[in-house]
């Protein structure tokens, strides 16, 4: 992003938020997913139902956070792409694929992928039986869910903001009606939490493809695939996607040691946690929505070569990311107990969620800028100083988690945490500022 355009694109703060509003509704599905079924077994008798189905759902989400890029990158590359119809169908094929086999490799590796992350939590023999049934059945929604993410992706890099949203609404709705049906009227209980997740990634997934297919993405010849899949062509999106995947090993370690230290307070803290955890996936996706229209504006001023416009969307980032800290946090101050109560009736682990409530009024203070910042890079594929900050930022949290957690038990493992967020802000914004990388005209 070295020359300007002499066709500069206007976009006002108002055409930014007509973006963020679909982009935001739709991002939150994702996370309302798992929240939905921790909310449905918080509301059964047996608190391990919760405690299991959560560690399953921490696995569920390191692995498809591990390859996230799938969409991140999708949907980068698709914005720079433009209406280059060559270089729309290899921005969409190249992900495509990997996720096909990604999906069945999880799918083959199902048992060995369940002992390796349970060993971080090592729950309770009854925790662990609940935990293993969920992820059993989920695990067969991983091609699924991984295709999703590409063809989310796509759609996203083409602006097709409604349809996203339009998606994600229907997999909620659809998760939300089985989910009531299995559990409430035939009684089964996590089994049937986790069909009905199940089934609303299969049926999202196939009117996805649909809608993708009558685009013309599938329409390819064998000189197309060997350009696409050539190592010239696939060298840029490896080197982008292994940062990125850095990236989120540095955060889902950080993730699945929050839930070991919370393991090792016993069932009751860890379900406590577990919920509050999901709040804080919650705020982190609607940051993700403003985040996502950061990266295709950005995506777009790189394909332009627009630094105006590039300009103005890391302007809009900034600002909207501290207009949505500030309303989070007065909203969790104001209704913290109100929104606890819909998770869980179990007295004694609401009583520890509303305890411990306190740090979720200070996450979206501490996490905001390296979650807005991250959407504006990733649309331009500038992702090496994500890549430092976050490893940085583990280094943080290891070293103030081995001195606060002994000394604070729970609030030392959610302060080390806030830290961790907190790091990753501010050196994702130092380490570029310090490269002047920031409005350059």
């Amino acid at each position: 992003m070295t020359h300007a355009s002499n066709n500069k694109q206007q976009i006002t703060f108002r055409n930014y938020l007509l973006l963020v509003v679909p982009l935001t509704l739709s991002t939150i599905t994702v996370p309302i997913l798992g929240a939905i079924d921790t909310a449905l077994v918080g509301h059964l008798p047996n608190p391990s139902f919760i405690a299991g189905v959560t560690i399953s759902t921490i696995i569920f989400n390191t692995l498809y956070w591990l390859f996230g890029f799938l969409r991140i990158s999708t949907t980068s590359f698709t914005a720079q792409a433009l209406d280059n119809l060559s270089h729309l169908k290899s921005a969409f094929l190249r992900p495509l694929f990997i996720a096909l086999l990604l999906g069945t490799l999880f799918i083959i590796g199902k048992s060995l992928i369940f002992d390796v992350f349970i060993k971080f939590s090592n729950p309770s023999a009854e925790v662990y039986f609940y935990a293993k049934e969920y992820f059993d059945i989920l695990i067969f929604g991983a091609p699924f869910t991984l295709i999703n993410y590409v063809l989310i992706g796509f759609l996203m890099g083409r602006s097709y903001v409604k349809l996203v949203l339009y998606l994600q609404v229907f997999i909620n709705i659809v998760n939300i009606i089985l989910s009531i049906l299995f559990v409430w009227y035939f009684n089964m209980d996590v089994k049937g939490v986790a069909l009905s997740t199940l089934l609303a990634q299969i049926s999202t997934m196939i009117i996805a493809t649909i809608l993708v297919y009558r685009m013309g993405m599938f329409d390819i010849s064998i000189d197309d695939l060997k350009e696409y899949f050539s190592w010239a062509s696939l060298k840029e999106i490896i080197l982008i996607n292994s940062d990125l995947m850095i990236r989120t090993v540095c955060l889902l370690t950080v993730i699945n040691l929050f839930i070991s230290n919370s393991t090792a307070l016993g069932t009751e803290i860890l379900a406590a946690n577990s919920i509050l955890f999901q709040i804080q996936y919650l705020m982190a996706y609607i940051y993700d929505g403003f985040a996502n229209a950061a990266s295709i504006l950005s995506g777009q001023a790189k394909g332009k070569k627009d630094i105006h416009l590039y300009n103005q969307t890391i302007k809009y980032a900034i600002v909207s990311g501290c207009g949505i800290s500030l309303f989070l946090s007065l909203v969790w101050v104001t209704f913290d107990q109100n929104i606890l109560g819909l998770f869980t009736n179990q007295a004694n682990i609401l009583a520890l969620a509303i305890e411990y409530s306190i740090w979720m009024a200070i996450f979206p203070i501490v996490v905001s800028m390296g979650l807005m910042i991250y959407g504006v890079f990733c649309g331009i594929n500038y992702t090496s100083s994500i890549r430092n900050s976050m490893i940085i930022a583990v280094i943080i949290w290891l070293i103030s988690s081995f001195l606060l957690i002994p000394n604070f038990g729970n609030d030392g493992i959610w302060i080390s945490f806030l830290l961790f967020c907190l790091a990753r802000s501010l050196l994702v914004f130092w380490l570029n500022l310090s490269k002047k990388f920031f409005f350059r005209d």
